[in-house]
């Protein structure tokens, strides 16, 4: 049974740090590019940040370039989000999203998260 489970969402001030967290289970994780997409209220869904299978290559979206960084760890089955300098307008619901190595990059895989809320509010 395929598991993506998100973590470490929460509320945090303007110019605070979060960290991310999805755990993997039941597919094969290195061979799945990973991907963190978000959904803010009244806004479609954005794709935030993306990784291969390896870890080689990454890529952001220009709103959170310098800010955001994803990163994996392929003997944990866990992809990273890390998450500086937030502000207001990153405030939404976070989701992981994997995608076999197969299929075009940057591309919206099969198996979704549940996803966890980031609020960034004073």
């Amino acid at each position: 049974q395929v598991q993506l489970v998100e973590s470490g969402g929460g509320l945090v001030e303007p110019g605070g740090s979060l960290r991310l967290s999805c755990a993997a289970s039941g597919f094969t994780f290195d061979m799945y590019h990973m991907y963190w997409y978000r959904r803010a209220i009244g806004k479609e869904r954005e794709l935030v940040a993306a990784i291969t299978n390896t870890g080689g290559t990454t890529d952001y979206a220009d709103s959170v370039k310098g800010r955001f960084t994803i990163s994996r760890d392929n003997a944990k089955s866990t992809v990273y989000l890390q998450m500086t300098s937030l502000k207001p307008e990153d405030t939404a619901v976070y989701y992981c999203n994997a995608g076999h190595r197969r299929t075009p990059w940057r591309t919206t895989g099969n198996y979704w998260g549940q996803g966890t809320q980031v609020t960034v509010s004073s």
